[in-house]
């Protein structure tokens, strides 16, 4: 746990978990969690952070380093150092706290001038309203306790789309070799943040935000049966379990893909 001199912050950076730790918010618990991949011996180039902003406002974020690319992790630690920062502000509202800690990363990943980029994943949650922040591939999942998706966010890739549109399926896309391949990520010339509406939370509801290394090997409805309901953080660390496994030993419907893992999940109180 670190500590600003205005709110409290879990952060991960360049993690190796052996399972997910949780803790308790105003609101409801939540779950963290992050390791590199079982097939690296490089850094987890993912980072992750819950911010208390206030006594009603946490703020959530996944940061996915872009594999392939020089200094992943900076860039992800950047991210989330960025947002932080802004957050600190108290004379602007969280939304532009948050699209302000964004473009700060943005620039400062561009003129860094290393390469790097990194995809990113925000839930601002304030009570029982939740609002979503993304650019890139990592998941935010909102799902009911009985499994129903209740929002999720769209993949800034050519694959994704072709999902979202209808053109091909969820086991083809899990199974396409270019899958990973992405269209949008802090760190580029045009990049741009999807800003989801304000979503009411209902007791239980479970929301998941990943980096790909969850949705690469694991489908969404099979996200949803780990950790709909039950005890959360057993659900997790069993979902946890699972992924790893298929990174290594994948099912039919669907390829190997061993990646670092970060993900946080939130639970709503009765």
């Amino acid at each position: 746990m670190s500590k600003t001199n205005i709110m409290d912050t879990i952060t991960r950076f360049n993690a190796t978990d052996e399972e997910a730790i949780s803790s308790t918010l105003a609101h409801g618990e939540v779950a963290c969690f992050s390791v590199r991949s079982p097939a690296k011996d490089t850094p987890n180039e993912d980072a992750l952070a819950v911010i208390s902003v206030d006594e009603d406002t946490t703020v959530l974020v996944v940061a996915d380093g872009l594999g392939g690319m020089p200094a992943g992790e900076q860039a992800s630690q950047t991210v989330v150092e960025c947002l932080i920062e802004s957050l600190q502000d108290k004379n602007i509202s969280i939304r532009e706290a948050i699209l302000n800690g964004i473009d700060n990363a943005n620039h400062e990943i561009m003129f860094g001038k290393t390469g790097s980029g990194t995809t990113v994943s925000i839930a601002e949650l304030a009570g029982n309203k939740l609002r979503t922040y993304h650019a890139g591939d990592s998941l935010i999942l909102l799902m009911t306790s009985h499994g129903n998706i209740k929002y999720q966010s769209l993949s800034h890739s050519p694959i994704g789309y072709a999902v979202i549109c209808g053109a091909i399926n969820a086991e083809t896309a899990m199974l396409h070799p270019e899958r990973n391949l992405i269209s949008n990520y802090v760190g580029c010339a045009d990049m741009h943040i999807n800003v989801g509406p304000i979503v009411e939370l209902a007791p239980l509801d479970t929301l998941v935000l990943s980096s790909d290394g969850l949705s690469d090997n694991l489908y969404e409805n099979e996200i949803c049966e780990f950790i709909r309901k039950g005890p959360m953080l057993e659900g997790v660390n069993e979902m946890i379990t699972q992924c790893r496994q298929n990174m290594l030993q994948p099912l039919s419907d669907r390829r190997p893909h061993p990646d670092d893992l970060t993900l946080i999940s939130f639970r709503q109180h009765h």
